[in-house]
């Protein structure tokens, strides 16, 4: 169901963003690295973000994009076959939740300044007062909502899997889950692969080309 490429995009995703929290709180030493993992998540997230338009088709982001009516039949406990395939509601909104929480804590790392020894690559292409307020965002309300956001999937996967015996976590690991009846399958042969390698090559690329361009 979920192809090769999205799923080492979450387990790597998962990797560089408790690298980042680790980096960040182990005290100024770190520094440089929490910038590098900051970097990376923000090539994993370029290359999600591609990756959601043209991947496999349970990766793209128009076949789980939480509408309103999918929404209101996973609360009222009506969702239908269809609304599990690939992720169901409350997964798409963790999945939307945390590509934007994501995206806003590197942007605003990108140019904070801890008035310390340690500023965002781009700290000196934006005024004083944007970088002031970008750092109060990165190191307040948007490390504790990242941090939040964290806790409650974790607790969802435990719940989902233990409570209601969904097998979340295999299914991300070998991409497979029981679905209805002519579900169709998610591209994912090797020129799908050869695709997602490309497109993270010019992720990576593109990210360096930015801190290339701060310097």
């Amino acid at each position: 169901m979920w192809d090769l490429p999205t799923r080492i995009f979450h387990v790597a995703l998962a990797v560089g963003v408790v690298a980042a929290i680790v980096t960040a709180e182990a005290g100024q030493a770190w520094m440089a690295w929490h910038l590098r993992c900051g970097e990376a998540v923000l090539a994993l997230l370029v290359f999600r973000l591609a990756w959601g338009v043209v991947g496999g088709r349970w990766s793209r982001f128009a076949t789980f994009a939480p509408t309103p009516a999918r929404v209101v039949r996973a609360l009222r406990r009506r969702a239908t076959a269809d609304d599990a395939v690939g992720h169901a509601p409350s997964g798409a909104l963790a999945v939307w939740a945390f590509l934007v929480l994501l995206s806003l804590q590197v942007a605003t790392g990108l140019v904070a300044d801890d008035d310390v020894a340690t500023t965002g690559p781009l700290n000196a292409h934006v005024s004083r007062a944007l970088a002031g307020r970008a750092s109060d965002w990165h190191v307040g309300w948007g490390a504790d909502l990242v941090m939040a956001l964290i806790a409650l999937h974790l607790l969802a996967v435990a719940w989902y899997t233990l409570a209601r015996g969904a097998p979340l976590l295999r299914a991300m690991w070998t991409g497979d889950k029981p679905l209805p009846p002519g579900t169709p399958a998610s591209a994912d042969g090797a020129r799908a692969r050869l695709l997602a390698l490309a497109l993270f090559g010019g992720s990576v690329a593109g990210v360096l080309a930015l801190l290339h361009w701060a310097r």
